[in-house]
């Protein structure tokens, strides 16, 4: 994974603080999977949020760090091996090849000839301890849908 200084900088006050990427979102106003595509440079925030961070986390900012935090990302560079090596993240790939297209389909049913967008879009995800010896993983992706036009 190809993480920029910034990231690492982040990442590392966050954990000498021992916050979470949950209290920081509570902090900025935003979920926790946002802050923390914003931490690895795939989100970006407004001076004022930028200014909330600064006062969070206690550190000092360049203005090329602002200027990185602040404008749009160039999204989806940090998964450079594809597929991805590390385990978690394979999951997800073994997940969209195995299910892909399932879930495409059963979309296209349910909503017709068109895609989920993933700039209208949440993610949550959250631990389902129901099963104490085997938690859970819930993952909820909810995205706006796009019919295709026809023209």
């Amino acid at each position: 994974m190809n993480i920029s200084k910034l990231t690492q900088q982040l990442l590392r006050v966050k954990r000498e603080k021992c916050l979470s990427f949950a209290d920081i979102g509570k902090k900025l106003g935003r979920d926790e999977v946002w802050t923390a595509a914003l931490f690895y440079g795939q989100a970006s925030m407004t001076d004022d949020e930028c200014k909330k961070l600064v006062n969070t986390l206690g550190i000092n900012l360049t203005s090329q760090d602002i200027c990185d935090l602040t404008h749009p990302p160039s999204k989806g560079t940090l998964i450079k091996t594809f597929p991805p090596t590390d385990p978690l993240l394979y999951r997800f790939h073994e997940i969209l090849a195995v299910y892909g297209v399932p879930m495409k389909e059963v979309i296209h049913e349910k909503f017709g000839d068109g895609i989920m967008s993933a700039v209208d879009f949440t993610i949550k995800i959250d631990k389902d301890e129901t099963n104490k010896e085997a938690p859970r993983v819930n993952v909820n992706m909810s995205g706006k849908f796009l019919p295709y036009k026809k023209f």
